[in-house]
């Protein structure tokens, strides 16, 4: 605890408030993208190739083949595919379908307002804390009068400088995550919307009926 709270105090000394500020920030951006990485992995997100053979099935009126092929898939979506293809092709079951997979979205794609947020915040800290630094500089170079010494306004905006550096090193890579976590959600998305329009709109004659008559036997 005491190595700690030594590296911690030479990082407020170095950097001050902001610098200190911004590892913490750096700390929880990280937590947070190892959690989404670990909640896209277990909710098998781009994971849909059973999921993508069953609407297939769906699509030339294998009813049958398609419900049990969907039943080896652990993808996120199952749920939403599965209220698709019980009952009849409707408007009201297709925008229950879609309110659906839009809550399951929604689901994945919290935490990435925050990393949005820190990406660009981040930047406008570390320009905040150079500011702070330079009035500091300047202030003692001030101080100083006529006994200036040019390496006292080196090292302070040197050390100002590092704020600027700070936040851009938790911008940068906090930003290319969220792009390309933000990128998964919109192919996600095109993928369901896909599904479930071939779902309700099969190009053989609509299985769900096939099923039905045959159920009653007709």
């Amino acid at each position: 605890m005491t190595i700690v709270q030594n590296a911690l105090n030479k990082v407020l000394d170095l950097g001050g408030p902001v610098v200190l500020l911004l590892l913490a920030a750096s700390v929880l951006t990280s937590a947070l993208v190892l959690y989404k990485i670990w909640q896209y992995r277990m909710a098998r997100v781009g994971q849909h190739r059973a999921l993508a053979a069953a609407v297939a099935a769906w699509d030339r009126g294998e009813a049958d083949a398609a419900r049990n092929t969907l039943n080896h898939s652990k993808s996120y979506l199952v749920p939403v595919m599965r209220l698709a293809l019980d009952g009849p092709p409707d408007q009201m079951r297709a925008d229950r379908a879609d309110a659906e997979a839009e809550e399951r979205f929604s689901r994945l794609e919290r935490g990435l307002g925050t990393l949005d947020v820190v990406a660009q915040l981040a930047p406008l800290l570390g320009l905040f804390g150079t500011v702070i630094g330079m009035i500091e500089a300047f202030r003692k170079l001030q101080s100083a009068g006529a006994s200036v010494d040019p390496s006292l306004l080196a090292g302070g905006i040197w050390v100002a400088l590092l704020t600027t550096a700070a936040g851009l090193a938790v911008a940068m890579p906090t930003s290319l995550v969220l792009s390309w976590l933000t990128a998964r959600m919109q192919r996600e998305r095109v993928f369901a919307n896909r599904v479930l329009r071939t779902v309700f709109a099969p190009s053989s004659p609509a299985p769900a009926n096939a099923s039905l008559q045959a159920a009653h036997g007709g």
